[in-house]
């Protein structure tokens, strides 16, 4: 049996895999799990990235510390939001028989959040033109 950290480490390295390209069955074939198994990890959607509860007494940290936790909680969260975008993309809502209310809700989430993550990509842009050319 697999514990919860295992999980979520596996879920990871199913997600940067297939993030490089790699299909479900050479996951599978890597990580010595079913391709149903990589299905699931990858329509799995992780808990949001939540800031990190801010200590009474900040320690001291230099300031390469801090930009190097600023750094990886912009990786996670990148990370994150690919792995949601994939889950979706998996399911595919739109194939999905259901009523014209819940049809409304999904399309409004979705283009809210593609809306957000539009206007995030735009500021990137913004402050990296060389890299997003």
């Amino acid at each position: 049996m697999s514990t919860p950290t295992v999980i979520a480490e596996r879920r990871t390295r199913v997600r940067q895999l297939a993030q490089g390209g790699a299909s479900n069955r050479a996951i599978a074939a890597e990580l010595g799990v079913s391709k149903d198994t990589v299905a699931r990890d990858l329509a799995h959607v992780p808990d949001p990235v939540e800031p990190p509860p801010v200590p009474v007494e900040p320690p001291i940290v230099s300031q390469r510390e801090r930009l190097a936790q600023r750094v990886a909680h912009a990786e996670r969260a990148v990370s994150q939001a690919c792995a949601a975008a994939q889950a979706v993309a998996y399911v595919r809502p739109a194939a999905v028989f259901t009523d014209d209310a819940t049809a409304e809700r999904w399309w409004r989430t979705l283009r809210e959040a593609a809306d957000q993550l539009g206007a995030a990509a735009d500021v990137f842009a913004a402050y990296y033109p060389a890299a997003t050319e």
